[in-house]
């Protein structure tokens, strides 16, 4: 019984990926396009998400951009010593909405709505790590009303408080598939599972940003988002064909979670080389290291689980280009290089990422002078890593689940901006 309760207690480890073990960077067609670079661009209302202050140096007085993401993702993993196979093929739909009003020469309000964390990711069932995962669906929303204030024509200052909401969904085995008799599966030739929900999860976090122009043709921006904490309160636990002499233990319940999303630093520039050519460099800093433990509080007097994690700080390193030959199109291309914060014997199947690379590109048509369509693409190559996902049992009995897994993620994305 103690170990299957264990195992249980290790099914939360999985809403982990709530709180970001994967980041989505896909904020902005035209920003995208440029390898995800924009704290140092003005070019349209994207600049509220990459640096609410630049929102003062747009040109136009309402600016209006909107767009989305097809993420189409696929993993693969084996472990070529026990003869393991799997492989999940997922896809997402992020999502931007950004708009801006210049209500005076130095005062411009804005409001930003865009999904920067959310996945799926859905294995086969009963694949040989499904005491871990089976699939797991999480979102969450940022919604963010800006202030941007244009001290001169060299300095702009900006920032304003984000509402997060969001939840998660997870189904897992409550034992391993190869356990050896070690516990029971189920009952009727059914594996014992777990669903966990939580959903409307709210919380508040804020962001401050800088532009400076030394030169006409030089920008540069800073912008801080602060750590904000998912607190899941009353989620619903639903367990299913659990062994007869189990079902007292593992009856419906509720829980209580916290789930941090961290602060990140970005700091960038932009040159404007040539009336055609602009090239922007960012650099970000995301401050995983606050998530130490996923800690998760069962009534019913089902123990606390408390489940390390120990994240690091990750960095991300971004450069980006555009070229415009004329006043209808614009090209784009990008490259970034993202660290992964999750460390070795940490690595779990619910977000199976290590660091990668993405290539970006990408183009805009001006439709007239006002509208244009714009479009974009990334290609994330995750490098291959073999690495586990270990745990020990409150027995003291230790458990690895480990092999090599293998990431490719694309995205193709269109939006519209406005201006007048």
């Amino acid at each position: 019984m103690r170990k299957l309760l264990s195992l249980t207690m290790m099914a939360f480890a999985a809403t982990t990926a709530f709180a970001g073990g994967y980041r989505v960077s896909l904020q902005g067609q035209k920003q995208l396009a440029m390898g995800h670079t924009g704290v140092g661009v003005v070019q349209s209302a994207e600049v509220l998400f990459f640096n609410p202050a630049g929102a003062a140096f747009l040109k136009d007085r309402f600016n209006f951009s909107v767009g989305g993401n097809g993420l189409f993702a696929k993993t693969r993993f084996q472990n070529e010593a026990n003869n393991w196979k799997a492989s999940t093929e997922n896809f997402g739909n992020p999502f931007e909405i950004y708009a801006s009003y210049r209500a005076t020469d130095w005062l411009t309000v804005g409001l930003a709505v865009y999904t920067p964390y959310g996945s799926a990711v859905e294995w086969d069932k009963n694949w040989v790590g499904a005491n871990l995962v089976n699939n797991i669906d999480l979102e969450a929303v940022y919604i963010q009303p800006t202030i941007s204030i244009k001290i001169n024509d060299q300095l702009s200052i900006g920032g304003g408080p984000i509402y997060v909401t969001g939840g998660v969904e997870l189904n897992r085995n409550l034992s391993r598939s190869l356990s050896e008799n070690e516990v029971p599966l189920g009952e009727n030739g059914n594996p014992a599972e777990v669903t966990i929900r939580a959903k409307n999860v709210t919380a508040w976090g804020w962001t401050a940003s800088m532009m400076l122009n030394p030169t006409e043709n030089i920008r540069v921006g800073v912008n801080y988002r602060s750590e904000i904490t998912m607190e899941a309160r009353n989620g619903s636990a639903q367990f299913n064909h659990v062994p007869a002499f189990a079902q007292g233990t593992f009856s419906n319940t509720t829980f209580n979670a916290d789930l941090p999303l961290p602060a990140e630093l970005t700091a960038g520039f932009s040159v404007q080389l040539t009336d055609k050519w602009l090239v922007a460099l960012d650099y970000n800093v995301a401050f995983w290291n606050v998530y130490k433990n996923l800690t998760v509080d069962f009534a019913n007097n089902i123990p606390t689980s408390v489940n390390p994690r120990n994240y690091k700080d990750a960095s991300t390193y971004r450069i980006g280009a555009q070229y415009k030959p004329n006043q209808k199109f614009a090209f784009r291309a990008g490259y970034y290089f993202d660290e992964s914060p999750v460390q070795d014997g940490y690595f779990a199947p619910e977000t199976p990422r290590n660091d990668s690379m993405g290539f970006t590109g990408g183009l805009t048509y001006q439709i007239t002078p006002k509208l244009g369509i714009d479009a974009s693409f990334l290609y994330l190559h995750f490098k291959e890593t073999t690495n586990s996902y270990n745990y020990t049992a409150e027995d003291g009995t230790p458990y690895s689940f480990g092999g090599t897994y293998k990431n490719v993620v694309f995205s193709p994305g269109v939006g519209l901006t406005y201006s007048f």
